[in-house]
């Protein structure tokens, strides 16, 4: 048979299109081409294919053969198509059996010994292959991130001669059972809340944005516990579940090739230093990749030092925190990423640090003003909690403090994932991501409530957007109190955590 299909799957954002190998061969020149918009990686392979041919003791075909990837208009990158082409020559030449490849896929880079080698965006291709009912065949080193989800069908190989034996029946590859996939972790040492000294106001404020999945800004002096805060905040969520991390794992699989592992159900946490780009921070390239939103998903951004950051990379962060996704179009694709991520920011209140400390400020009022003037009100505003970090009283923090004392991460976290459960069982979503109507529908107020609400919105001039923000940060306080009702005081301590509106 002059003619060989094979399946194999393309990357495109965190999806997984379809790719058919085609295969021909026809008598002249020897000559191989490869069409079907081919990246120079995998214009490249035909190199690599040759050489893990012959040294596979095969017979590699002195013919014209022509390789088409369909669909034509998709572009194709990578070393991930080797192994299908290199079957597809083998199958059009007669060398192994054609029949059985329709029940595979195939995704591998070929070295040129003929070895398998591992490769980027396994287990969104594994997702796919699951959905069309075909076993997915792979590296061994890519095995256990492709057989993540249940039911998924995988078969390793360590090398080409071993897949062409599975294929004929010779010697076959074994499924990877599902005990070996990554269902458990181990439970990875992290920082404790109890560690904070002091600063219980902003450990309520903590405790609120977990409950709810908030987003919060801690604004005070150097040296308050800001960062320490931050860093605490994964550790008072609840695990991710099956779903979600199986979402996580998939845009960590296109951003490396192996290292799934040490996340697995573990909340993401990023960090960017603030002289990231745009593109850095929201993700892009000719070929566009995650970026630390992405990266970031059913997780937090944490970004110390905020109005360091450039004013342009921050104002990007504007609709991804409204619509929890992020789309990037390019001339030649558009690829779409997930991006629901609690932004947790700290920041100084002026350029020096130590405004209205009259010893050792020396900031004038305009460059106070300047300087917080490099973050825009439409980006405040999409911040639920904005919370004054204050220096601790000396005698406080020289105390020794006793770490068991203190309210530990565990405990919190219990409080949290009984207000998420009661959320879920309401709305089957976080307070952070009700819209409009689930807000009139959820956020009812009492006539008190209301009248307090009013006051604050005359006195304070709050915009729209933050008074949806309050009547969210309040469900989240009523949730953890295990109230039906948004009462007075839940109101008025969503209120008080608006701190630069207030200013």
């Amino acid at each position: 048979m002059s003619l060989a299909i094979v399946h194999s799957r393309a990357l495109a954002g965190i999806e997984a299109p379809a790719v058919t190998v085609e295969v021909h061969l026809t008598n002249g020149l020897p000559a191989l081409s490869i069409v079907g918009l081919p990246e120079a990686a995998v214009r490249e392979s035909k190199d690599r294919v040759r050489s893990a041919i012959l040294n596979s003791n095969f017979e590699f075909p002195r013919k014209r053969i022509t390789i088409n990837l369909a669909p034509a208009d998709l572009p194709k990158e990578g070393g991930r198509y080797d192994l299908a082409i290199a079957l597809g020559i083998l199958a059009a030449s007669g060398q192994i059996p054609a029949g059985t490849l329709d029940d595979y896929e195939f995704i591998a880079e070929l070295a040129l010994s003929g070895e398998l080698r591992p490769v980027s965006g396994v287990l969104p291709a594994s997702l796919a292959c699951l959905k069309q009912q075909r076993t997915l065949c792979v590296t061994h080193e890519n095995a256990n991130e492709a057989a993540m989800p249940k039911a998924a069908k995988i078969i390793a190989g360590k090398s080409l001669l071993d897949v062409c034996s599975h294929l004929m029946g010779k010697n076959n590859l074994s499924f990877i059972p599902e005990e070996e996939t990554l269902l458990s972790h181990d439970e990875l040492d992290f920082l404790d809340i109890s560690e904070v000294k002091g600063q219980q106001r902003a450990k309520r404020a903590l405790e609120i944005a977990a409950a709810g999945a908030h987003n919060v800004l801690f604004i005070g002096p150097p040296g308050t516990g800001k960062t320490m805060l931050a860093t605490r905040l994964p550790t008072l969520l609840p695990t991710l579940n099956d779903e979600e991390a199986i979402e996580v794992a998939s845009i960590y699989s296109i951003h490396q090739k192996q290292g799934l592992k040490k996340i697995w159900k573990q909340r993401p946490c990023r960090s960017p230093h603030h002289t990231a780009s745009a593109v850095a921070l929201v993700g892009g390239g000719s070929n566009p990749k995650p970026g630390e939103i992405s990266l970031a998903h059913n997780g937090v951004l944490f970004l110390d030092e905020f109005p360091e950051f450039d004013r342009k990379v921050l104002e990007v962060l504007r609709e991804p925190l409204e619509s929890g996704e992020i789309h990037i179009s390019r001339a030649a694709q558009q690829v779409h990423f997930p991006a629901n991520f609690q932004l947790i920011a700290a920041m100084n209140p002026c350029p020096c640090g130590y405004f209205g400390d009259g010893d050792r400020c020396t900031c004038t009022l305009d460059q106070v003003q300047r300087y917080r003037a490099k973050l825009s009100g439409p980006l405040l505003d999409r911040i639920d909690l904005h919370v004054e970090v204050s220096l601790l009283n000396k005698k406080i923090f020289l105390e020794e403090q006793k770490i068991e004392e203190a309210e530990n991460s565990e405990s919190i976290r219990q409080r949290v994932c009984i207000a998420r459960e009661l959320q879920y069982q309401r709305q089957q979503k976080n307070n952070a991501n009700l819209n409009n109507r689930d807000i009139n529908a959820y956020c009812k107020l009492t006539e008190c409530s209301r009248i307090l609400l009013n006051r604050a919105m005359e006195n304070l001039n709050f915009s729209p957007r933050a008074y949806h923000r309050i009547l969210k940060v309040a469900r989240s306080i009523a949730d953890l109190d295990q109230s039906d009702q948004i009462e007075e005081q839940h109101l008025a301590e969503a209120i008080s955590f608006r701190a630069l509106d207030r200013k």
